[in-house]
């Protein structure tokens, strides 16, 4: 098995170079074992008719914290469920965060949730999310050596 910083590091190149990522403006800002913030200004076509943040960016802020935090391990894992909640409206021009933290890991399952907060503090979301974990190492760890 790699190296904790090895991990964190073929990690995060591979957010930067993730096209969805980039579309959506999102940015790992902090990585660690079973854990992971991701960064997302809500931009104005991001907004429903409502002229409130889509849910569906608001659930890829959430998957990609969701996403990185599982991976940290250095296995791959994907998700099984992801059950989500929407508190509050997020409006254009708010900063979000989303704070994505393992609850539990056993062999082949690993549970998480993700909050997401405006640069206010706001509790936007909450999402309680179930990942299965393959044997394989991550793919892309051999471009970090």
């Amino acid at each position: 098995m790699e190296s904790k910083d090895k991990i964190f590091d073929a990690i995060i190149k591979q957010v930067r170079a993730e096209p969805y990522a980039k579309k959506m403006g999102m940015e790992l800002i902090e990585l660690d074992e079973g854990y992971s913030k991701v960064k997302m200004a809500f931009k104005e076509d991001m907004e429903n008719i409502f002229g409130m943040a889509h849910g569906g960016a608001i659930f890829s802020l959430i998957d990609e914290a969701f996403e990185t935090a599982a991976n940290s391990h250095g296995t791959t894992a994907v998700a099984l469920s992801m059950n989500i909640t929407y508190i509050k409206p997020a409006s254009a021009g708010d900063v979000l965060y989303a704070e994505a933290k393992e609850v539990s890991r056993s062999g082949r399952i690993g549970t998480y949730t993700i909050k997401v907060e405006n640069d206010s503090g706001n509790l936007i979301a909450i999402c309680q999310a179930l990942v299965y974990r393959k044997k394989d190492e991550l793919p892309f760890l051999d471009l970090a050596r």
